[in-house]
């Protein structure tokens, strides 16, 4: 696929197989992400990648305690009236932790958080790294794309994060931005309706 295809074909999936995704191909999409902009030219990210439901679950278990809460919070303060929006969120909250141990393969993308807590910033230039690591992401989003692949990810709240470090023996000092499933999506995996933008409308030359 060429890029503007794989850009089209990027899609979020919650539903997968059984099918594995090869060593190869998980080095392959891991390796798109050291060719993303990078905050201090040394790419110091690391990856956590957790194959088998059983290794997946332990890692995922500070999820369960969260989903009701934010089942209820997204019911509650959504105000809309967005059919396509609710219509996603049908669909996505109930599978939040299901959808990470369905593919069997989730991976941890960590960066490495040198200056200000990543919580406390002193001022937009502290999320520097946060947002090299969010770069290094989208690379393999779409690298996973053109393998055929679907992605989807869960962003931790909470005291999520730090539960997760914990458990995978994270090195102090290093974060993490979200949990990656990338997987081969099942036959009748749902798909939102996708937003259609116009660049144009979205365009303000000189001045807003």
């Amino acid at each position: 696929m060429d890029l503007y295809e794989v850009l089209e074909k990027r899609r979020t999936y919650r539903d997968y197989s059984d099918r594995e995704v090869s060593d190869e191909i998980v080095k392959r999409v891991i390796g798109a992400a050291f060719k993303a902009p990078t905050n201090d030219h040394l790419r110091q990210l690391e990856f956590v990648v957790v194959r088998g439901r059983e290794n997946i679950a332990k890692v995922i278990a500070p999820l369960a305690k969260n989903m009701e809460t934010f089942k209820q919070l997204v019911a509650e303060v959504d105000e809309s009236d967005d059919k396509d929006k609710m219509a996603m969120f049908a669909d996505a909250l109930p599978k939040q932790q299901r959808m990470l141990m369905q593919s069997g393969l989730l991976i941890i993308p960590f960066f490495r958080q040198l200056t200000w807590p990543l919580l406390k910033p002193v001022e937009q230039s502290s999320l520097n790294y946060f947002a090299s690591a969010w770069c290094a992401l989208e690379n393999m989003l779409l690298a996973a794309t053109a393998e055929g692949l679907g992605t989807v990810f869960h962003i931790p709240v909470s005291d999520e994060a730090e539960k997760i470090k914990q458990i995978v023996n994270a090195p102090e000092g290093y974060e993490f931005i979200c949990l990656l499933t990338i997987g081969y999506p099942a036959e009748n995996a749902f798909l939102p309706k996708q937003k259609e933008i116009e660049p144009e409308s979205r365009i303000h030359n000189n001045v807003w």
